[in-house]
């Protein structure tokens, strides 16, 4: 199952975000804390270079905790100002506090010379990842558009958050060519993808193996599966059996199957589950070596 998606749109967003860098004093990334590596666009990475930025480990409250915390602790040992969130359930102030932070040094120049800084910040980060949600969390109102299925959001919109904050939603961005298709597959998992480009039955029979792998339990518990060790058409088999997707004559309902097991997961239904590991705490003498 070979996954490419970059509709025509993205393109031109790309070409105003790159437009638009140049006057924000913050970049704000959003990644889906279930898929922390995947879920981050490597262009994205490397155009906000140079630029004070904060990655906020969004959906936070769908992911395993330890594998959160270890995740954290990774990218913070990078450089990076990095913070759990839910862009549903989470407090504006955390994120005002962490704004206020990267922006310092930039407010405290313009008052030296007399001014009030306005604050720019570009929230940026591949579709679906909750971008628009965020920014109107901090609106405290429904001003930026938001949707359960990429490419909602196709323009800039620049918001007022108060007289000296300004924040830039822009389109989710995917790059142009999806090498790591693993990567690609788990960005479909989370919606970054329209799912009318994939063959959502293999789709569907990876997520099941990939949940299988992590966390049986809530395979077996959430779809009704007695051996989650079941793989390929089997496991969908006994998730259709399972959860009574059936068709006449006992004939799997794969359609009904796959929207409701790609459906419970981006919901988060399937409990508190992280797909990637974090990579291991750096040891001191690799440090010293380093």
């Amino acid at each position: 199952m070979e996954i490419n998606w970059y509709p025509g749109h993205m393109a031109k967003a790309r070409r105003l975000l790159i437009d638009q860098l140049g006057r924000v004093d913050v970049v704000i990334e959003l990644c889906d804390a279930r898929l922390p590596d995947s879920s981050r666009n490597p262009e994205l990475v490397r155009l906000a270079r140079g630029k004070k930025h904060i990655l906020l480990l969004n959906k936070a409250d769908l992911a395993e905790p330890n594998a959160t915390h270890g995740w954290l602790q990774a990218f913070r040992a990078q450089g990076l100002t990095a913070a759990p969130y839910s862009a549903t359930a989470g407090r504006p102030k955390e994120i005002l506090e962490l704004i206020g932070g990267a922006a310092r040094e930039a407010v405290e120049r313009a008052a030296a010379r007399g001014m009030k800084k306005i604050v720019r910040c570009m929230v940026v980060g591949v579709p679906n990842v909750g971008k628009s949600t965020l920014i109107n969390r901090l609106y405290g109102g429904g001003i930026a558009r938001t949707g359960d299925r990429p490419g909602v959001t196709r323009a800039n919109q620049w918001v007022n958050i108060g007289p000296y904050l300004q924040l830039m939603d822009s389109p989710g961005l995917m790059w142009p060519k999806l090498d790591d298709q693993t990567a690609a597959r788990r960005l479909c998992y989370i919606g970054s993808v329209k799912d009318a480009v994939v063959d959502l039955p293999m789709l569907t029979i990876c997520l099941l193996e990939d949940l299988a792998a992590v966390k049986p339990e809530a395979v077996r518990e959430r779809f009704r599966v007695e051996d989650p060790s079941l793989r390929g058409v089997e496991l969908l088999d006994a998730v259709c059996r399972g959860r009574g997707f059936l068709l006449k004559g006992a004939q799997s309902d794969y359609d009904r199957c796959c929207a409701v097991v790609l459906d419970e997961f981006r919901a988060g239904k399937c409990g508190r589950i992280t797909l990637e590991k974090p990579p291991a705490p750096a040891r001191e003498e690799d440090q010293e070596k380093a």
